[in-house]
């Protein structure tokens, strides 16, 4: 992939605009543009991650896999934070695996500059922790999602959170992926779009889906996605779905 000098002039990825500009710069010659493949596996489950990634236009989903096979999303992570969370948290392994959902572009960097900066203390530290913060209040508010919400209650949530990191109300996805990643049967998914699209918030054609009244959708979306949306601007200063702001 050739190199914008833009892209690491002004970063596209949320993450890494928050810092201080005397961080980010120190950070730039260890960070690499590379493209993200759908479908693209950054790390697999109880493997070492031996880098991190800070996507731009690309949508990745932390997964966890059964024994059987059947998965189901844990995490989401796309231009609003980094794919790698465990090389911060003293180790490098995890139960879960990170792979690519909608392709796009990232920033990667070797997981062992990332400590060797998080560990100097300072604003990527901080920055880094609120973070965790945040994505652990959202994994906290999905549980509670999954056990107490209906399907189309948590699609619509899921579908904002998608648009919001895409920056887009329209995306490709199709329903057996979206089954797999809300760990329900494809044909609960069939009837929950189809709901949502009759009252016309979306639109689903051959595995692409279009968001028509963002504000109806919000309005069926369970207050998990407000309250995560809040979470986030609290802690780092800016919501998933808005420009980002530095708050040093």
């Amino acid at each position: 992939m050739s190199l914008d000098k833009n892209l690491f002039q002004q970063p596209p990825n949320k993450f890494l605009a928050a810092l201080p500009v005397s961080d980010y710069e120190r950070l730039v010659p260890h960070l690499k543009l590379v493209a993200l493949p759908l479908r693209k596996v950054l790390y697999e489950a109880a493997e070492p991650i031996t880098h991190v990634y800070f996507p731009d236009k690309a949508v990745v989903s932390i997964v966890t896999t059964m024994e059987d096979g059947s998965t189901a999303e844990v995490g989401i992570v796309s231009n609003e934070g980094m794919v790698g969370i465990p090389v911060i948290l003293g180790d490098n392994t995890t139960t879960t695996k990170a792979f690519v959902q909608v392709s796009g572009a990232a920033m990667q960097m070797d997981a062992d500059i990332l400590k060797a900066e998080f560990n100097r203390g300072g604003a990527i530290q901080t920055l880094s922790l609120r973070y965790v913060q945040a994505v652990y209040s959202e994994l906290a508010q999905g549980v509670a999602c999954n056990r107490l919400h209906i399907l189309e209650e948590r699609l619509a949530r899921w579908l904002l959170t998608v648009s919001d990191r895409l920056e887009s109300e329209e995306f490709p996805l199709t329903q057996e992926f979206i089954a797999q990643m809300l760990g329900v049967r494809r044909s609960g998914v069939t009837v929950a779009a189809s709901t949502l699209s009759r009252a016309g918030m979306i639109s689903y054609q051959r595995g692409h889906i279009s968001i028509l009244n963002r504000e109806d959708l919000e309005a069926t979306s369970c207050e998990c996605y407000q309250v995560i949306q809040k979470e986030f601007a609290r802690l780092l200063g800016f919501m998933p779905s808005n420009r980002a702001r530095k708050f040093f």
